[in-house]
């Protein structure tokens, strides 16, 4: 289902490793959005798994503000079948991976867009096209 723009859904792994490393992400994306030729975009699931991690009020809004201005690839039925399906095609494979991380590359590749991630699992999703970067100075 193609949209608009180009937009690169940003996984959560990508916020939540550099909050770790004490790097601010949003600031990292905001300074990004003028070199590279990406939209930034979210999904329901990355959304809810970022904001439930803040445990400071300020910060959890100011995630929640840039997800409310970010691209929103909503999450069909149709893409919920697809991580399901994955989930079988990959359990019996032996590669048994985590829901959320189904759910968000059926999203990316319903919606056919890069995954901005540094979550290995991405690499085992047939189809989906991770992508990985560290700020300068990480």
């Amino acid at each position: 289902m193609p949209i608009p723009g180009n937009p690169i859904l940003v996984d959560s792994s990508f916020y939540i490793t550099l909050l770790r490393a004490k790097s601010d992400p949003l600031s990292w994306l905001e300074s990004c959005a003028g070199v590279y030729d990406y939209d930034f975009a979210t999904c329901g699931i990355i959304w809810m798994e970022v904001l439930r991690g803040r445990s400071d009020p300020f910060v959890r809004d100011r995630f929640n503000r840039f997800f409310q201005n970010s691209v929103f690839l909503n999450q069909s039925p149709a893409t919920w079948e697809r991580a399901a399906q994955l989930a079988w095609e990959l359990d019996r494979k032996g590669e048994v991976l985590p829901t959320t991380d189904l759910a968000i590359a059926a999203c990316a590749l319903e919606y056919d867009v890069p995954v901005l991630t540094f979550d290995r699992h991405f690499s085992k999703i047939p189809g989906v096209i991770a992508l990985a970067t560290l700020p300068t100075g990480l």
